[in-house]
């Protein structure tokens, strides 16, 4: 589980990868435009309490969701967002 020293000492440039072991919380910090996949997936959790200790996984599971499965549709996510991005 991450440190939450260790996330502040992070630039907030410095985007660490997608991983189910992240935090709820350093997810949606790190990657704000993830926010609605998320709760479109069901995972409202992002903005409780839950989120400042429940690592991804945990969450998915919570939710009935598979963790790899949603890191690779949140991946996705960002991946199409880019290319929209480069098109404009």
């Amino acid at each position: 589980m991450e440190n939450q020293n260790d996330i502040k000492n992070q630039e907030k440039t410095e985007k660490p990868e997608l991983t189910k072991d992240m935090l709820v919380s350093t997810l949606v910090a790190f990657y704000p435009e993830l926010t609605e996949p998320l709760m479109l997936m069901g995972m409202h959790c992002i903005s409780c309490f839950a989120s400042q200790m429940e690592t991804l996984e945990e969450a998915a599971m919570v939710h009935g969701l598979n963790a790899d499965e949603v890191i690779e549709d949140l991946k996705d996510f960002l991946h199409q967002a880019e290319i929209q991005n480069e098109d404009k």
